[in-house]
């Protein structure tokens, strides 16, 4: 099993890239929204609260989105999906290889 994608998978890939990095973003914003709108603490814990969630999630982000190319886009593909940020329809798009090598990462993952 080669790291490359295939062209048309790369294709959607590209779109659906951009497409989940603003469902992740604004999911982000959203919970930062929540922590600050919830909570009754100083403007300085609040501040804290915010730094250390988007310190999580950054990594996650990074994992995601950074470094975009053929050779890595199973990997980034599997970890878009493990964040829920594509629907089913979307998935299916791709190859029947390329959903299963999603899903084999996925359950190496499990185990």
């Amino acid at each position: 099993m080669g790291t490359d994608i295939k062209e048309s998978d790369w294709k959607l890939f590209r779109r659906f890239h951009k497409l989940a990095l603003e469902r992740f973003c604004e999911r982000v914003l959203k919970e930062v929204r929540s922590t600050v709108a919830e909570s009754g603490d100083s403007h300085h814990d609040q501040y804290l609260k915010v730094f250390n969630l988007l310190r999580k999630r950054d990594k996650a982000i990074a994992d995601a989105f950074n470094d975009p190319r053929r050779s890595t886009a199973i990997i980034l593909l599997a970890n878009i999906k493990h964040l829920d940020l594509l629907t089913a329809e979307e998935l299916g798009q791709f190859s029947a290889e390329t959903r299963q090598r999603i899903e084999t990462i996925e359950n190496i993952r499990r185990a």
